[in-house]
Parts: structure tokens; C-alpha cells; sequence
């Protein structure tokens, strides 16, 4: 039976993309007011192209607090400071540059001043009473697409993983995406955002179609819709030729540039999509391995894929896949992709021991979100073979047909 063509998107009211569009900021900025909250990461305070951004807003006439006491993971205790920061400032909007842990920081900022705390009143899906304090978000890193999606995740010491809060109110009312911020990134960075990226633009297209009641209250992430599937397709040719070339040549002006508009897609098409079993996998693999979310992404991903192939409709979107890398296979196209750019090949290689699998399978069924969206059943007994083959670093062998 055709599934039936259906989309959703839920987008900021403006989204401007090239270079020099940080330009734009200070008009964004005045359409909500005149006390600015900008929420950085901290390693920006002294650039040149930060202090720009500021003495830009400053002479239009905007008065604007610094916040920079980000720190990586997000654990709560530390977005109840900042939280508290926000409300005493009270801002009319809030400006977040910075990668994807400074752009979540900034949407839950401006939830705890708007609506309050704990956090842990949001935890999970349309948690979010209502509109946060508008937030206008520009990424330094090209691979989360936070600027664009429903959702921000954070580290909760009373949980054994980190913890996702979703809510079409935390989409940002306006997202500049200026490669220009991309430049002096570690190609270790550039590495593991960009192949995250390729992972929010793969699993959206392979995602599984979710029959829908169109109710007032939707599902955040609604799995594979018309819109999304156009907007994948594109990421993913961008960031197959693209992707490489930033890691090598970071100063390479067009690479940024692609590689920054791939991203963009990325949330693009995973913010009414979702993601799926490399996300869920990766989450107690990072737990345990404290490695970048993106490394753990890109590793888990051809062997998911590689599971995954056994429905023959996913093996059909595979192969548009490949020729959206350029390839005949798109899984031995990523793996080659992830060589290239420095990708561990298995999950020995970054310290993950073969008695630690059933507790990450037990772990990865817990995300009843993302397994909900896996093009195929899932079991624990599917987890544990993709987790097998990933920590020895090889495909399931298959009969020629």
C-alpha cells in the first residue's frame, strides 16, 4: 500500500543564510524589543567577529548582557544559574551564538524565564506551556541544526542518560546562518559536527512513515514526511563532496560554505522528522565513552544501515542515497567519508568493551521516541547485533541473491 503523501514544518519565521548575513542581527534583534540577552560560548567572547556583532547591535540603539558560563553537556544545575541571570535581566529577546550546546542552553534559558523551573517539569514531548522569550540563534559549528529544531538536550545527574526536552515553542523565531563563524574550528570539530549532520539528513530520509491523527496537539517528530525527503536529499550531496574538503582545508571558503548550508538542511529535515537508531545508540555509547556526540553518530551509522537493509524499501532508499554521495553503495560511501575524516571504524577503537553491549541495547530500547521512528522492528536482539558488528568493525555477510 502507497502511504499517503503528508509533511510537516515547523521552522523560525526567518531563516537567512550566507555569508555577511550577520548583518541582518540588529533588525532582527529590534522586531522583539530593546534588552538583549546573548548567550555565547565562552571561548568567543574575545573574537573580532563577536565584538563586531556586538558594536553592531549596540550602535542601533540595543542594550546587551553577555552570558557565557556555558558548559559542555548542559548539566541542569547549570542552566538554573543561567536561568536565574535571565530572569533578573529580563530580556526582551535573547541572541545565542555558538555551537549546538550554547544554542540548547539559550532555548532552555529562555523557557526558565519565561515559564520557570524545574526543568524537569518539560522533560519529553509538548511539555512547553507556550511561547519562551524569542530567540534569535546563530551556529559557529556545522552539524547540530539547533538553529532550526524543536528540541534542546541537557545532562540530569539523577539520570543514567542525557534527557530531551521538545516543543515546537523552543524553534527559534529566527536563525543567521554565517559560514563566516565556522572558521577556526578544530578539524576535529568540523569532523564530527559535519558527519552528525550527514546522520540527521540519512536517518529523516530512512526514517519510518507514522500514521497520523491530525489532532490540535501533534507529536513533535512525526517521521518521514514529503518535505523532509527534498530537503535530505540535497544535505546529503552537499556534505559527500563538501565534507572532506572543510577537515582539510579549513580555510576553505567554499567548503564552509557548503558544508554550513548542509547542516542547515540537516535540522531542517530532522526537526518534524526525528532521528533514529544511531541516535539512540549513541547516547549511552557517549555515556559511557565521554567522545563527541557526533563521532558516536557517524561511527554507529553504516552499521545501522547496514541492519536496516533487510527491508527492502529501506535498501530502496539506499540507493538514492549513494547516488546522492556520488556512489554506487552508500554504505561503503559513509565509511570511506568517515576514514577520510577521521571517524573511528569501531566501537573497540574508542574503548567499548563486548560486555558492555547488552547494557547500551537495554539502554538505546529506553529511547521509545527515536526507536519509534526506526524503519524497521526493533529488538533488543537487533540492537545487539548492530552493536556486535560496530564493536568488531564489520557488515553482516550476506547471500548473493
Amino acid at each position: 500500500m502507497t502511504h499517503p503523501l503528508t509533511g510537516t514544518l515547523r521552522l523560525p519565521a526567518r531563516v537567512h543564510f550566507g555569508y555577511g548575513t550577520r548583518e541582518q542581527l540588529p533588525a532582527l534583534l529590534a522586531l522583539h524589543g530593546q534588552r538583549v540577552l546573548a548567550i555565547v560560548d565562552p571561548f568567543l567572547i574575545e573574537t573580532a567577529i563577536f565584538r563586531e556583532v556586538v558594536t553592531s547591535i549596540e550602535t542601533a540603539g540595543l542594550e546587551v548582557a553577555v552570558y557565557s558560563d556555558i558548559t559542555a553537556e548542559l548539566p541542569v544545575a547549570s542552566l538554573d544559574v543561567a536561568g536565574e541571570f535571565a530572569r533578573q535581566y529580563a530580556p526582551d529577546v535573547i541572541l545565542a551564538i555558538g555551537g549546538g550546546s550554547a544554542l540548547d542552553a539559550a532555548k532552555l534559558v529562555g523557557l526558565l524565564a519565561r515559564h520557570g523551573g524545574p526543568l524537569s517539569n518539560y522533560y519529553g514531548e509538548n511539555a512547553v506551556p507556550g511561547p519562551i522569550v524569542p530567540l534569535v540563534a546563530v551556529p559557529t559549528t556545522a552539524g547540530t541544526g539547533s538553529e532550526v529544531t524543536p528540541v534542546a538536550v541537557i545532562s540530569d545527574p539523577d539520570r543514567e542518560l542525557k534527557v530531551g526536552i521538545s516543543s515546537p515553542y523552543l524553534i527559534p523565531v529566527a536563525a543567521v546562518v554565517d559560514p563566516e563563524f565556522t572558521f577556526g574550528a578544530p578539524a576535529s570539530v568540523t569532523a564530527f559536527s559535519g558527519i552528525d549532520a550527514l546522520v540527521h539528513l540519512v536517518e529523516s530520509y530512512t526514517a519510518a512513515p507514522l500514521e497520523l491523527e491530525w489532532s490540535a496537539t501533534m507529536p513533535v517528530f512525526t517521521g518521514r514526511n514529503m518535505f523532509s525527503e527534498l530537503i535530505a536529499l540535497q544535505g546529503m550531496e552537499k556534505l559527500g563532496a563538501w565534507l572532506a574538503v572543510a577537515v582539510a582545508e579549513p580555510n576553505n571558503r567554499r567548503a564552509r560554505e557548503e558544508v554550513a548550508f548542509a547542516s542547515l538542511l540537516g535540522g531542517m529535515s530532522f526537526g518534524p522528522t526525528g532521528t533514529h537508531l544511531s541516535h539512540a545508540l549513541q547516547y549511552p555509547i557517549g555515556a559511557l565513552t565521554h567522545t563527541p556526540h557526533g563521532l558516536g553518530t557517524g561511527l554507529m551509522l553504516p552499521y545501522v544501515l547496514d541492519a536496516c537493509r533487510e527491508d527492502s524499501a529501506v535498501a530502496e532508499r539506499l540507493a538514492v542515497i549513494g547516488r546522492a554521495l556520488g556512489a554506487d553503495d552508500a554504505i561503503a560511501a559513509i565509511i570511506a567519508l568517515n576514514r577520510s575524516i577521521g571517524v573511528p571504524r569501531s566501537l573497540a577503537d574508542i574503548g567499548i568493551t563486548v560486555d558492555q553491549l547488552p547494557r547500551i541495547a537495554d539502554l538505546a530500547l529506553g529511547s521509545g521516541r527515536l526507536i519509534a521512528i526506526a524503519p524497521m522492528p526493533v529488538t533488543r536482539e537487533l540492537l545487539l547485533q548492530i552493536l556486535t558488528n560496530a564493536h568488531t568493525g564489520t557488515l553482516t555477510e550476506r547471500t548473493p541473491r
